[in-house]
């Protein structure tokens, strides 16, 4: 049976209770889905909710300890500072039920060719502790979970949030069945950068036309080199030009180009794409929502382009 709307996935408890003020916009997943409705991409037909996340799959990737001590609330002081986000049982409840939605998207990814999940991207998150606003690493998780169940040999994460995604290099610098690839400025956070896997830099300041001219002379190489069999897609909207944490200068139109063109790319490859919205940054929490919507109307116009074409039934790889 074949899905006729681009399959998305969602919890509404991917925004909690959170501090008034504070630096981590908590309520733009629940904005998101609200411009993602207001446009008619988010429907009651092809809105996925992710089930409670198995803990024994969470820890079959991170630390056991740290995962029960965070559970418990039982962190040390400097490891949520570290994190930065409060601790509460609403925390608990959101985080285990993200990794879940990229689990589940990655399995609607393999089943379809294509899906999206209105959150996930925590990439800082490393095996034993947190960072960033990143509690576990939620593509790390998932992609564990598909090669340890064989429905997938040989998977790239391509992470395009603004940031470099050090917690996932950790996971994986040393495995060749995993490749973790990020497109990161240079000049921002992690101010100690991970050496392992591929990183391609993006100068500070980078207009569209840069950033664009890098991607583009270096993503067919890489899809070519590893040969994927399934692609994890961080699409971070932190690259934006008003983004508080980005450094660089991209607009609406140029990060909806990147991500239709990232897509595109793969999904020409014949690979299967989950994809995840990682960061984005701004006071006026609804802005940086609709910076995120732009990956989801990208992901919705080549899911309509490929389906009228015939090829998702055709091409796409699946186990």
């Amino acid at each position: 049976m074949s899905e006729s709307r681009l399959p998305l996935v969602y919890h509404p408890h991917y925004s909690i209770p959170f501090p008034m003020g504070h630096r981590f916009p908590m309520a733009k997943f629940a904005l998101l889905a609200e411009t993602l409705r207001e446009q008619g991409i988010l429907t009651a037909l092809n809105e996925h909710i992710p089930p409670p996340l198995s803990l024994s799959v969470l820890m079959d990737a991170h630390d056991k300890s740290y995962v029960q001590r965070f559970i418990r609330g039982e962190l040390a002081q400097q490891e949520e500072k570290n994190i930065g986000l409060p601790w509460s049982e609403w925390l608990v409840e959101r985080t285990l039920r993200a990794v879940s939605g990229t689990i589940l998207t990655s399995e609607l990814a393999l089943q379809y060719g294509l899906a999206c999940h209105l959150a996930g991207g925590t990439h800082h998150a490393h095996p034993s502790y947190g960072s960033g606003f990143c509690i576990f690493n939620d593509l790390a998780v998932a992609a564990l979970a598909l090669i340890r169940s064989s429905k997938a040999k040989k998977i790239v994460i391509l992470d395009c949030d603004v940031h470099q995604g050090d917690g996932t290099i950790a996971f994986f610098k040393d495995r060749t069945d995993i490749i973790p690839v990020s497109w990161h400025c240079e000049a921002n956070y992690p101010q100690v950068k991970q050496t392992g896997g591929v990183n391609i830099t993006i100068p500070r300041g980078a207009d569209d036309q840069t950033y664009l001219s890098i991607l583009r002379n270096t993503l067919p190489g890489l899809l070519a080199e590893h040969q994927p069999d399934f692609i994890f897609y961080d699409a971070g909207a932190d690259v934006h030009k008003d983004d508080r944490l980005g450094y660089v200068n991209l607009t609406d139109a140029g990060i909806l180009e990147r991500d239709t063109y990232v897509l595109n790319t793969c999904l020409s490859e014949g690979v299967p794409v989950a994809c995840v919205i990682g960061g984005g940054y701004d006071r006026q929490e609804d802005r940086v929502a609709w910076r995120h919507s732009l990956l989801f109307q990208a992901a919705n116009q080549v899911w309509l382009s490929f389906k009228a074409n015939g090829i998702f039934g055709k091409n796409i790889k699946r186990k």
